[in-house]
């Protein structure tokens, strides 16, 4: 374990050597090494490759992740692809920090999440969170699944959107960048992936860092994950223009 760790921190300090080397333009539109963290380890917990993930879960620490924020992704992505999946990583995280420990390394724990203002209706708290991230207005009328299943709808507005995303250890571009690497990774998303990589945009990330995001998705999980990733992309590129 110790050699494939020592290879993955190498491969990163030279992806951070080469990034301060690029022009200031280049380095703006890039996705910091934290970042590019948070999509391996998302990307890898979603496929259930936990060798590989230990190995991103070190090379994280080295980036600078907390043990609370990598701690919020390996939780925040079981809204994506299941609790089964979400346990695993932070068994496999749990592994890690007690490995490290043993070899005298006390790693940043970092903030917790601040207390949420639970005034109003959860409901509607979740509901607003929508309505930012997509910056559209929600529907007062449910539609398609969600008139189909409305206790979906429910569990959207009051748990994914408020429980979680109203949780400020990880800023909303974090959680795009954990949402679609899961979707990528778990294949058969596309119409969520789709929106997904609008919000994206939507939350400040640049075509050019989803261009790069697209790249860690073939380099982490596969070439098909990444064919159809940048497929959508493109179409989603399109229709901004």
């Amino acid at each position: 374990m110790r050699k494939p760790t020592i290879l993955s921190l190498m491969a990163i300090a030279v992806m951070v050597f080469n990034t301060n080397a690029q022009p200031k333009t280049a380095v703006e539109n890039a996705l910091s090494p934290k970042e590019q963290s948070i999509i391996t380890i998302s990307a890898l917990t979603a496929k259930g490759d936990l060798s590989k993930l230990k190995i991103a879960l070190n090379a994280g620490i080295a980036t600078g992740l907390t043990v609370n924020e990598t701690r919020e992704v390996l939780v925040h992505l079981y809204a994506y692809c299941g609790f089964p999946r979400s346990i695993r990583g932070l068994q496999a995280f749990m592994e890690i920090l007690d490995e490290r420990k043993t070899r005298g390394i006390n790693d940043k724990t970092g903030n917790d999440a601040s207390p949420i203002d639970e005034a109003g209706s959860k409901y509607e708290r979740g509901k607003r969170i929508l309505g930012e991230l997509t910056q559209s207005q929600q529907p007062e009328t449910l539609t398609g699944y969600s008139a189909f299943a409305p206790i979906i709808d429910t569990f959207l507005k009051e748990h994914l959107f408020a429980d979680i995303f109203e949780r400020d250890v990880l800023t909303y571009s974090d959680r795009e960048l954990v949402t679609v690497s899961v979707l990528s990774a778990i294949g058969n998303a596309e119409p969520m992936l789709r929106s997904h990589l609008t919000i994206c945009l939507n939350v400040g990330l640049t075509p050019e860092q989803l261009q790069q995001f697209v790249t860690i998705v073939k380099s982490t999980i596969g070439k098909k994950e990444a064919k159809t990733a940048r497929k959508i992309l493109t179409e989603v590129l399109k229709s901004k223009e």
